[in-house]
Order: C-alpha cells, then structure tokens, then sequence
C-alpha cells in the first residue's frame, strides 16, 4: 500500500497526471485505506476479546496491528493534505488563466481600436492625428457687388424679400458709402413689392426727409404716393403728388405725377 501511495506522488509531482484526475485517484485510495482501517479496527475488537485465551500471541497481533493502524492513519494524514495543496494549486492556476485572458482581451480591444482609426484614416502612419489642409481664403464681394447682387434680386429676380435683406445689410455695413442712400430707397422698393405699403412709406419717408436734394428722392415721393393709392388713400396720394411737382418740377417724376392727377 506504502508503494503504491509513493509511486502516485511522485507521478503527481512530475506533473504526468492532470490535477483532476490526480484527485480522484487519492480520493479513491483513501477509500480504501478507510476501508482497510476499519477492517483493522474489527480485527482489534475481535483480538480484544480473545486475548484471554492466548495472552502473549495475541498481545503480540494487537501490538502489531496497532502499529499498521497508526501508520494508516499517519498515509491518511499525507493523502488529505496533497489533496488539499492539489485543490489549491487548481485555484491558483485558475486565477492566473482569468488574468492571461484579460490581458489578451484588453490587446485584442487595443488592436480593434487601431485598426479602425487606420480604417478611417483618422491616424497617419507615423501614429500622429493629420494635420487638416488650410482652407483658402475666399475673398468678399466688394460693396458695389453686394449693392448689385441685391439690386438684381429686386428688380431683376423680382426676389424682394432676399432682396430687402441684402439691401439693408449693406446699408447697416457702408452708412457712408455713395450707394448708401440708393440702398435705402431700394429697401423701400422691395417692401413695396412685398405688398407692404405702410412699411413702404415710412422707408420712402426716410429718403426724402433726410436726403431731400439726393437724386432718389423725386422716385421716393412718386413711390410714397403709388403706396398710400395702394391703400385705398387717394387724398393723401393726390397730395403727395402734388408736393412732388412743387418740390421738383423739371423731373421725370414730376411729369408721371401730373399725368396721375389728371386721372
């Protein structure tokens, strides 16, 4: 029994039995030696009580078999403590498997990560995030080509609300552009388009009062009083025409002016 318990060992300690299956061959010999154990304890008893037949012999088998029982006890001891170091040994390589997998699985995360940036093209070769290409500068349209962008879209596009904006953009931009009061008559323009007569008249009003000797202003005061006609105002478009061919009477506004009065 001693030997066949020495070869197991020594296979275990070479390493040639898997640790589970090393297991259940200590399990099962001590089994056996637990058997083999209570079979000396039968015997024991049964010396026990024949011991005063046969003094001395059987003194001599209980000695004897005592011995054997101490020593099964001793192999006892040394199985369950393999079993016990084999049980340990199985959690610790346990431990170490779940941190190698965690190791590979945060490379193959590193690794799908890096392939996905070169994928896109968010990484160069040299690991460094490209630099973006500068845009070049787009060059403004100048004032005149704002003012006439806007004038195409009244006149030309019949476009008057993009118009409108565009024109009082630029008049917000260049208040002391050349342009600048053409601008706001224009504006006035737009709203008139729009249907917006009151608007209309005020933005007129704000030509002819504060540029009154500018060329615009004979339009402005013809437009005012188309607006306030529009509104159903005939007496305030007679009179607004008839101010126009007092306050300018050689112009070309003036003579449309007379022809509407004569209506």
């Amino acid at each position: 029994m001693r030997l066949a318990l020495a070869i197991m060992l020594m296979v275990l300690i070479g390493g040639c039995i898997p640790p589970s299956q090393s297991q259940l061959r200590l399990e099962m010999d001590l089994e056996q030696m637990k058997r083999r154990l209570a079979q000396l304890e039968v015997q024991r008893a049964d010396t026990a009580q024949t011991e005063v037949v046969d003094g001395t012999g059987l003194q001599r088998q209980v000695a004897e078999l005592q011995a054997g029982l101490d020593n099964l006890r001793v192999e006892s001891h040394s199985v369950n403590g393999l079993i016990d170091d084999l049980g340990r040994r199985q959690r610790d390589l346990a431990d170490e498997l779940r941190l190698v997998q965690d190791d590979l699985n945060l490379q193959i995360d590193s690794l799908t990560s890096r392939i996905e940036e070169l994928e896109t093209g968010s990484v160069t070769a040299g690991g460094q995030s490209p630099t973006p290409a500068p845009q070049p500068a787009v060059a403004l349209p100048s004032p005149e080509q704002q003012y006439e962008q806007a004038l195409q879209l009244i006149r030309d596009s019949i476009d008057f609300g993009r118009g409108r904006e565009q024109m009082e953009t630029f008049s917000r931009n260049y208040p002391d552009h050349d342009l600048h009061v053409n601008a706001l008559y224009w504006t006035g323009e737009a709203l008139y388009g729009e249907k917006k007569f009151e608007l209309a008249i005020l933005q007129f009003q704000d030509v002819i009062s504060r540029y009154p000797r500018h060329s615009k202003a004979p339009d402005a005061l013809y437009k005012q009083a188309l607006a306030f006609n529009s509104l159903g105002d005939g007496q305030n478009a007679r009179a607004t025409m008839r101010k126009l061919i007092d306050s300018y009477p050689a112009s070309d506004q003036a003579r449309a002016a007379e022809r509407f009065l004569q209506n």
